[in-house]
């Protein structure tokens, strides 16, 4: 029997695959330091979860509308307008269970067979796959590491064809932590227009900026407005990885695609953690600033511990709370007996022999370098890349 072609071509997430290895070890007694996981260490804030304790005992909690309760939608357009400088209506909102969802739900909505959809690497690991379960095609564009591994919109015109529909920006990025500036934007935005493209603006780290600001790209004009589609959620910013929200701001007809499908698809998203959620958007944010204080603090801690290390270096990110390390001089040398031939051999020379475990940034689309997250504390971070500069020295 022959199943899904589609669908069993899709690659499982190499992120996955480590952070499988890494817990296995772990189970067997092996003291890892985990640079893998991109999610926040930290307990979602008390007010949040009282709100979801409370909501349990004395709030309706059974089906909310397909989309999102009304007074979510709002607490979300108030975000907008608040944080972002855009107006939106409730039917402009989608909330889905996770920013994932979202980002799934947008490209299922705008894409026939046969589309491009431009993505600049390094990348994050699931828009690929997502492009290639929609019947679309990704185009990759390099972004390098002399210009913070962003893309121009020089670089997106050299690659446009008469199947490109849209564009994907993340910003602040996972997995460099790169973030936009309003001159770059500005630009892909004057392009979007003149070459009738749609943008995906992945916004899901822009609470966590440490130099800079973050510039929503929907935010020039209606013009630009119009055609993209805005995705957020709760998960990092808020430490709610798996309460599982995530929205997304567009025009309304293709948020009313978007609804229609996932009427279909999910129904609903949580419930409970839709109350959680209206919450953490207009509830006391002390805790997230506390938090992002922190996530400053082990920034500078891992980068200049990165570059004190034989054969690594790294620039330091804008945003999110990952560092990408170039392991160029590594490759091509033997290393612990283990010959280093891309940034695979090089994660699991470290997950063997130093016990740290980091994604390979062949995931991302990059085979020179490897992607550290620094949502661990200072202390491990110490240990975990002085463990790495035994290793290696």
């Amino acid at each position: 029997m022959e199943y899904s072609k589609k669908y069993s071509a899709i690659e499982p997430s190499i992120t996955l695959a480590i952070s499988a290895k890494e817990k296995k070890m772990k189970s067997e007694g092996i003291d890892i330091i985990g640079f893998s996981v991109g999610e926040p260490d930290f307990k979602t804030p008390e007010n949040i979860r009282k709100k979801a304790i409370d909501s349990i005992e004395n709030d309706p909690i059974g089906y909310t509308a397909a989309d999102g309760m009304p007074n979510l939608k709002k607490s979300i357009i108030k975000k907008l307008k608040n944080d972002n400088g855009l107006d939106y209506e409730p039917g402009q909102i989608v909330v889905s269970n996770g920013a994932k969802h979202s980002l799934h739900n947008a490209i299922e909505a705008i894409v026939n067979p046969g589309d491009e959809i431009i993505v600049p690497s390094p990348y994050w690991v699931s828009y690929i796959e997502l492009i290639n379960m929609s019947g679309a095609k990704p185009v990759i564009i390099e972004g390098l590491e002399e210009n913070e591994f962003k893309i121009t919109a020089a670089d997106i015109s050299s690659v446009i064809s008469d199947k490109t529909k849209a564009i994907i920006i993340n910003s602040p990025s996972n997995p460099t932590g790169a973030l936009y500036t309003r001159d770059e934007l500005m630009k892909i935005a004057d392009l979007a227009i003149k070459e009738d493209l749609i943008v995906i603006s992945d916004e899901i780290y822009e609470k966590l900026i440490y130099d800079g600001e973050h510039i929503s790209i929907a935010s020039f004009s209606e013009e630009i407005k119009e055609r993209t589609i805005v995705i957020n959620g709760m998960s990092k910013a808020y430490a709610m990885t798996g309460w599982r929200i995530g929205y997304t701001a567009s025009n309304k007809e293709i948020a009313s695609i978007m609804s229609n499908m996932q009427s279909h698809a999910t129904s609903n998203p949580n419930t409970v953690a839709q109350y959680a959620s209206i919450e953490a958007l207009e509830g006391d944010t002390s805790s997230i600033d506390n938090m992002k204080a922190e996530f400053n603090l082990r920034r500078d801690l891992m980068v200049s511990l990165v570059n004190e290390i034989p054969l690594l270096s790294c620039k330091k990110p804008k945003g999110a709370f990952y560092v990408m390390v170039n392991i160029s001089n590594a490759i091509g040398k033997k290393i612990k007996n283990i010959d280093i031939n891309g940034s695979m051999d090089f994660a699991n020379l470290l997950l063997e022999d130093a016990q740290v475990a980091v994604v390979p940034g062949i995931a991302f689309g990059v085979d020179n370098y490897v992607r550290l997250s620094y949502a661990t504390s200072q202390e491990k971070i110490k240990e975990g890349l002085n463990r790495i500069k035994k290793c290696l020295e």
